[in-house]
């Protein structure tokens, strides 16, 4: 869908895989990621791939009921989270809002 709307993306099947790919020297304007993933959660994968990029935004996503997902605290500044199902405008949206607040 992102590559659709015109951005550049890059994709991993989990949480290492993306990880690598946040150790990367590119530029990042935003982390997709959903909060389960195989081999480390999307959290654990926000907060390492902030050391090295500690401006860089992300987009949890989940499938289940936000309350019930997140704990209190589990969203920094710069963090923003959508449950699924959720339509494709606006997810569109929601990237779009994120990557212009920088």
């Amino acid at each position: 869908v992102l590559t659709d709307l015109g951005y550049h993306t890059l994709e991993a099947s989990d949480g290492p895989s993306g990880l690598a790919q946040l150790r990367l020297n590119q530029r990042i304007d935003l982390l997709v990621t959903d909060v389960g993933l195989p081999g480390i959660n999307g959290r654990q994968l926000a907060d390492q791939a902030r050391e090295r990029h500690p401006d860089l935004k992300v987009l949890f996503m989940t499938g289940y009921a936000e309350n019930a997902a997140v704990p209190s605290g589990f969203l920094e500044p710069g963090m923003a989270m959508m449950t699924k199902p959720f339509a494709i405008d606006a997810f569109a949206q929601k990237v779009r809002g994120i990557i212009e607040k920088s």
